[in-house]
């Protein structure tokens, strides 16, 4: 994404149940690739790229997703500091569903409600907002 920073997507990746079948599909319908990346509970976290561009990213459902959880995309936002505009959250309705935690050189992600029950990721990125 170009555009960066405070306030800005950052990121979005697809939660799946069967991640080789996604893949196949955003291959045939935009052309997508894919580089593998493991991860370090051993799974793959599957790079989306088109024409060599990081796009996005798509991913087994965690276990921390509630049962029945249908497959999703998740969109994160890039904050200046998660634990500064999570308090902003629950302060304007919103919930907190996962408090931050740290990827490593990725950032600190924290993933929350909006008062109308959207679901969201927030990022603070460990590099300072460069997603590439």
């Amino acid at each position: 994404m170009e555009d960066s920073g405070h306030g800005f997507f950052h990121w979005n990746e697809l939660l799946t149940n069967d991640v080789e079948k996604a893949k196949a599909f955003f291959k045939d319908v935009l052309g997508w690739s894919f580089e593998d990346m493991p991860m370090p509970d051993g799974g793959t976290y599957n790079i989306a790229l088109m024409e060599d561009e990081i796009v996005g990213g798509i991913m087994q459902m965690p276990a921390e997703v509630p049962a029945g959880t249908p497959p999703h995309w998740l969109s994160y936002i890039e904050v200046d500091d998660i634990d500064k505009r999570l308090a902003k959250v629950t302060q304007a309705g919103g919930q907190a569903l996962r408090q931050p935690f740290e990827v490593p050189e990725v950032g600190r992600i924290a993933i929350v409600t909006d008062p109308t029950g959207a679901v969201l990721g927030l990022i603070t990125p460990a590099d300072g907002g460069d997603n590439d």
